[in-house]
C-alpha cells in the first residue's frame, strides 16, 4: 500500500549509514569528514572582539537559513503529489495489451493450480531427504505404484536356440505407460483445489478478475512477475494462518485508537484511519511492544484488523468498490518501531492496489523535506496517490475528498459517536466565512416543532448568536442565543434545541472578526412537536 512505501523508504534511507543522498549531491558523515580533511593550518591569531563578533553573525545566519527552510516548507503544506484516476474494474474497458496480460496470467494461475503449486511446500524431511520439498506432479502425470498395478506392463521372452538345443531364456521386461489427455480447462477447474484469497477464488468469476487486476496493476501488467506476487501472497497467506486469524479473538481494543475504519469519501471508498502518535504513550507503548509475544500479537492484530476491512466494506465485483482511502496521521509521530515497518512491508508485498488515495495530515514541516528526498525511489503511480498536509491545513484537506458529516470530529469533522441527534447519513453545510464577515445560516419552518441544530467553526476567534423570527408582522423576535464569543476553550461542536410554536425561522449568526477566514459547519434536523 501507499502507506507501506513511505515507512518501507524511511527505512531502506535509515539503513542507509554511510551517506546521505540528497539529488545528485553524496554528504559523507562528519566522521568521514574528519578523517578525509588535510591539516588545517593554525590559524593567525586575531584580537578576541574580531572572533567573538564572527562567531554571533555566523550563529545567526545559521538561524535564518533555518528559519526560511522551515517558513519554505509550511508555505508548501499542503500539496497533491498527482492525480490519481482510479482504473476500472471491467474486462470490457481493458487496452488489448491489458487483455493479453490479464488471459495470460489466467493461463499461469491455471496451471499452477493444476501442479498444486499454491500448497505451502512440505517441511524438510517429509521427502526423506533434506533440502528443497520436491514437488509433487499431477495425478495425470504420475507412474503407476508398482509394477504389479501396471496394467501395461509387457513382458517379452525371448526363445534363443543354441548349437547344442539347448535354450535359453532371456527376460525382457519393458514398461509401457499408456497415453492419458492433457485435461481441459473445465477439468482443471474442477479437479484442481480450490484457492481463495479474499474470500474470491483465484478462478470463478467477474470478481477473480478484479483481484487478478490488482496484481497485474502493481506489476505494470507484466504477467509472469504478477504471478510470482500471487503465488508468494497465497503462500504467505496460508503460513501466516489468515483464514483462522479471522476468527480468533486477541484482546487488544484499545488497539482501535491506533487504526480505525471511519466513513466513506466523496466517492464512496471507505477510510482508515492511521494514529501513529498513540503509540508514544507509555501504556500504548507498554502494550504493542513489551516484549516479543506482544510486538507478534500487533502485527497479527492489525493483519485481522485489515482483512474484515476487506471482506466487509469492499466490493470485487466489477464496477464495485474495491479499494480504500488510508490518511495516516502523523501528529507526534517519531520514526516507525520495527514491528510497524514489518507491518507495512506486509502489507505492500500482499495486498496490492487497495489504496485509492494516501493523505497525510499534521504534516511537520521536516517530513515533507523527508519525502522530497525519497520521492525519487516511488513510482509515478505511487506518488500520484499521495497527498500532504500540515497542521494548519489538516481539515480543510479532508474536506476535499471527505463530507465534514464523515470526518471524526478530532480531524475538524462533525461525526462523534453515541451522538443521540445525528449520524453521518446527515449532511452538512459548508460555508467559507471572510474576515470581518458576519454570516447568517436561516432555517425556515411552518408549523409547530423542535429544532435541533449543531454548528461548528474551525478557527474559533468569531461571536455567534441565535434567535427566531415569526413571519407573522407584529411577533415579536425571540433570542435563542445571546451574543458571545467563541474560542478554543469551548465545546468544538456547539449543539441547541429551540421549540417553535409558529411559522418562522431561526436565525444563526456567525460574525467573523478576525483578519483571517473561517470555515462553518451547520446541520440541523426538525423533530415532531409530540
Amino acid at each position: 500500500m501507499a502507506e507501506a512505501n513511505v515507512a518501507k523508504a524511511a527505512a531502506a534511507a535509515a539503513a542507509a549509514n554511510e551517506e546521505v543522498v540528497v539529488g545528485e549531491v553524496a554528504v559523507a558523515p562528519m566522521k568521514e569528514l574528519v578523517k578525509q580533511s588535510p591539516p588545517v593550518p593554525e590559524p593567525e591569531k586575531r584580537p578576541r572582539k574580531m572572533a567573538l563578533l564572527s562567531a554571533l553573525a555566523a550563529e545567526a545566519a545559521e538561524e535564518r537559513r533555518a528559519v526560511a527552510l522551515e517558513e519554505n516548507a509550511m508555505a508548501a503544506s499542503t500539496f497533491d503529489a498527482g492525480v490519481f484516476s482510479e482504473e476500472s474494474t471491467f474486462v470490457a474497458d481493458l487496452g488489448d495489451h491489458e487483455k493479453k496480460a490479464l488471459d495470460e496470467l489466467k493461463q499461469l494461475v491455471r496451471a499452477a493450480l493444476a501442479g498444486h503449486d499454491f500448497s505451502p511446500p512440505l517441511p524438510a524431511g517429509k521427502n526423506q531427504q533434506e533440502g528443497p520439498p520436491v514437488p509433487t506432479p499431477p495425478e495425470y502425470l504420475r507412474n503407476p505404484a508398482s509394477e504389479e498395478e501396471d496394467e501395461g506392463k509387457l513382458v517379452h521372452n525371448a526363445v534363443k536356440a543354441d548349437e547344442d538345443g539347448a535354450k535359453t531364456v532371456e527376460a525382457i521386461e519393458e514398461t509401457v505407460v499408456s497415453v492419458v489427455a492433457l485435461p481441459t480447462e473445465k477439468e482443471v477447474e474442477k479437479t484442481a483445489p480450490e484457492v481463495l484469497i479474499w474470500g474470491v477464488p483465484l478462478l470463478a468469476d467477474e470478481r477473480s478478475d478484479t483481484v487478478l487486476l490488482k496484481f497485474l496493476r502493481a506489476r505494470d501488467f507484466d504477467a509472469k512477475e504478477a504471478m510470482a506476487m500471487l503465488k508468494a501472497a497465497v503462500l504467505w497467506r496460508e503460513e501466516f494462518g489468515v483464514e483462522a486469524l479471522l476468527e480468533e479473538d486477541l484482546g487488544v481494543p484499545d488497539l482501535e485508537r491506533v487504526v480505525f475504519m471511519h466513513g466513506a469519501d466523496r466517492a464512496g471508498h471507505p477510510v482508515c484511519y492511521s494514529v501513529y502518535g498513540e503509540l508514544q504513550s507509555k501504556a500504548m507503548h507498554s502494550l504493542v511492544f513489551a516484549d516479543e509475544e506482544k510486538k507478534k500479537r500487533f502485527l497479527r492484530w492489525r493483519i485481522q484488523h485489515l482483512e474484515k476491512g476487506i471482506r466487509d466494506l469492499l466490493n470485487f465485483t466489477p464496477g464495485g468498490i474495491s479499494t480504500m482511502v488510508q490518511v495516516a496521521d502523523l501528529k507526534n509521530a517519531i520514526r516507525p518501531a520495527k514491528e510497524i515497518r514489518l507491518a507495512f512491508a506486509l502489507l505492500q508485498d500482499n495486498y496490492p492496489e487497495f489504496v485509492a488515495k494516501q493523505i497525510f495530515i499534521n504534516v511537520p514541516w521536516w517530513y515533507l523535506a523527508f519525502h522530497r528526498m525519497m520521492s525519487p525511489f516511488f513510482t509515478k503511480r505511487t506518488r500520484s496517490k499521495f497527498v500532504f498536509a500540515g497542521p494548519s491545513k489538516t481539515s480543510e484537506t479532508l474536506f476535499k475528498y471527505i463530507v465534514p458529516e464523515q470526518v471524526p470530529v478530532q480531524y475538524g469533522g462533525l461525526s462523534r459517536e453515541n451522538d443521540p441527534d445525528f449520524t453521518i447519513a446527515d449532511a452538512a453545510t459548508h460555508l467559507t466565512i471572510k474576515p470581518s464577515v458576519k454570516q447568517d445560516v436561516e432555517i425556515l419552518v411552518s408549523e409547530k416543532c423542535i429544532i435541533v441544530w449543531e454548528l461548528r467553526i474551525l478557527g474559533w476567534d468569531v461571536t455567534y448568536s441565535a434567535e427566531f423570527v415569526p413571519s407573522l408582522a407584529g411577533r415579536y423576535t425571540v433570542v435563542v442565543q445571546k451574543e458571545r464569543k467563541l474560542s478554543a476553550m469551548d465545546d468544538p461542536i456547539l449543539k441547541d434545541t429551540f421549540k417553535v410554536g409558529e411559522p418562522g425561522k431561526i436565525v444563526l449568526s456567525v460574525h467573523n472578526t478576525s483578519s483571517k477566514k473561517k470555515n462553518l459547519l451547520c446541520r440541523y434536523k426538525i423533530k415532531s412537536s409530540n
